[in-house]
C-alpha cells in the first residue's frame, strides 16, 4: 500500500520530469480521447490531490469532476486555458512557470526587436540572393534613444526592460497597476502607444486583454512605429495589423504568437516588413527542463514529500 498523492497528468514532458512525477506521485495520464478521459475521471477523479497541465482546457467542469483537487501547476506562463477565478474560489492553488522561463522570453524578445529594427531577415536574403556586389541594402532603425511602451510588467516585462535599457533604448510601462520602478508609467495600451515608437506585448491573456491592442492602438504609434508580440496572438487585433500595415501605417512587426495557431495569416507571410516565429518563446532544451523542474516542485511542495535536490 502506498501513501503517494494521486495526481493527474494532462502535458507532454520531458523523461526526466515524467520519472520525478512517478517517484513522488501515483500518475494517471489523461487520454486525449474525451470517452477515454472521461472513463478514467470517473475512476480515479474522486483521488485526484494535483493536476498537472499545459495546453489542456481545465474548465469548471473538469475541476468539478476532481473534488479533491488542491493545486493545478501549469507548465506554461499563461492561465488562459484554466479556469482560475472558478478554481481560487474553491480553494485550489494555480501555479505557472513565468517565473522560470522570463529570461528565455525576454531573450527572445530582444533578438526580434533586433531583427526587425536591423532588418535582419532581409539583410539576409538581401546576401543569400546575391544584391551584395552591386546594390546597398537600405539603412536600418537604431535602438538608441528608441522609445518602446511595454504592455504588461510582470516577469517577462520587466526582464525586457533591462535588457532595452542596455542597448541604449527607453522603455515605459503600462499594466493593471503601477510597479516599484522609475520607468514612466501610463494608465491605458492607447496613453502608451502615444508615447512611444513601438509597442512590445508580454501580457497575459484575459477576457480583458482580449483584442486590446486594436486598431486605434497600432495606429497609435504612426507609420514609422513597431508592434512586438512574444505574449499571446488574441491580445493583438491580427486583421487590423494586417490593414494597418497594407496602407503603410505601421514600420514592421515581429510576432512570435498569432490569432490561430499554427495558423497564419498568409498577407502576414508575405510581408517583408515582418519577422515571424513559432511560438518559441521559452524554447530552449534548458528553459524547458527548468519548467517541468518547477512545474514538479510546485506539485511537491503543495502536496508534500521529500524536494528534489536542485543545483542552483
Amino acid at each position: 500500500m502506498t501513501d503517494k498523492p494521486h495526481i493527474l497528468k494532462a502535458a507532454k514532458l520531458s523523461e526526466k520530469t515524467l520519472g520525478e512525477l512517478a517517484d513522488r506521485f501515483i500518475v494517471h495520464a489523461l487520454p486525449e480521447d474525451a470517452g477515454e478521459a472521461s472513463r478514467l475521471l470517473d475512476q480515479v477523479g474522486s483521488q485526484i490531490r494535483g493536476l498537472a497541465v499545459r495546453k489542456t482546457i481545465i474548465d469548471k467542469a473538469m475541476i468539478d469532476r476532481l473534488p479533491a483537487l488542491e493545486i493545478i501547476a501549469s507548465y506554461s506562463a499563461g492561465t488562459e486555458n484554466i479556469d482560475t477565478e472558478y478554481a481560487r474560489g474553491k480553494g485550489i492553488t494555480i501555479a505557472n512557470t513565468s517565473h522560470i522561463l522570463a529570461l528565455e522570453v525576454a531573450n527572445l524578445a530582444l533578438a526580434q526587436i533586433l531583427a526587425l529594427t536591423r532588418e535582419m531577415i532581409n539583410a539576409d536574403r538581401f546576401v543569400r540572393e546575391g544584391k551584395w556586389p552591386t546594390d546597398v541594402f537600405p539603412l536600418a532603425r537604431s535602438l538608441k534613444g528608441m522609445r518602446v511602451g511595454i504592455v504588461g510588467f510582470g516577469h517577462i516585462g520587466s526582464e525586457i526592460a533591462k535588457r532595452l535599457e542596455v542597448v541604449g533604448a527607453k522603455p515605459s510601462y503600462t499594466g493593471p497597476n503601477r510597479k516599484p520602478t522609475e520607468l514612466p508609467f501610463y494608465e491605458t495600451p492607447l496613453e502608451l502607444a502615444r508615447a512611444n515608437q513601438m509597442l512590445v506585448i508580454t501580457c497575459p491573456l484575459t477576457p480583458q486583454t482580449r483584442g486590446m491592442i486594436g486598431a486605434e492602438v497600432l495606429g497609435a504609434l504612426g507609420p514609422d512605429g513597431y508592434l512586438v508580440n512574444i505574449a499571446r496572438g488574441p491580445i493583438v487585433d491580427e486583421q487590423a495589423l494586417i490593414a494597418l500595415l497594407a496602407r503603410d501605417g505601421l514600420a514592421g512587426a515581429a510576432l512570435d504568437v498569432f490569432e490561430d495557431e499554427p495558423d497564419v495569416p498568409q498577407a502576414l507571410i508575405d510581408d517583408r516588413r515582418v519577422v515571424l516565429s513559432p511560438h518559441i518563446g521559452s524554447g530552449t532544451v534548458e528553459t524547458r527542463q527548468f519548467m517541468g523542474d518547477a512545474m514538479v516542485d510546485a506539485l511537491v511542495g503543495k502536496l508534500g514529500g521529500e524536494p528534489f535536490a536542485r543545483p542552483n
